[in-house]
């Protein structure tokens, strides 16, 4: 029943932003933490951020770079990821996954959000190239 549609992705130039949003329905936000990733084909999923859907607890990983920003709207159970000063380095498919299990998304998100997430998007394209 848990469904969860991203968009938002593009094409922009390096420097640009993209507001990303993740859908969700057949659930109820508050008592799931979604979180952010992406993947470039042939390497591995990475974890970008989450957030708690209780208290907007969040948490980032070192592909952010101080660039990012995660929030949620509970009453439209959507999540969004800002996207600041983008490089090209973050040319990707960026999906959004949700989780009821605390220990994933938490400090050591990076390392563990790709398992411990248990319900995925299909992925929005971003590109940033000039």
């Amino acid at each position: 029943q848990v469904e969860l549609v991203e968009s938002g992705g593009g094409f922009v130039q390096p420097g640009g932003s993209l507001k990303l949003s993740c859908v969700g329905s057949g659930f109820t936000l508050d008592r799931y933490a979604i979180g952010w990733f992406r993947q470039v084909p042939g390497e591995k999923r990475e974890s970008i951020s989450c957030i708690w859907g209780s208290d907007g607890a969040s948490f980032y990983t070192h592909l952010t770079k101080g660039r990012f920003a995660i929030s949620k709207d509970n009453f439209r159970n959507i999540v969004y990821l800002q996207m600041n000063n983008l490089e090209p380095e973050d040319t990707a498919v960026y999906y959004c996954a949700a989780t009821l299990s605390m220990p994933y998304c938490a400090e050591g998100f990076y390392h563990t959000g790709v398992t411990g997430f248990d319900h995925w998007g299909q992925g929005t394209q971003v590109t940033v190239s000039s």
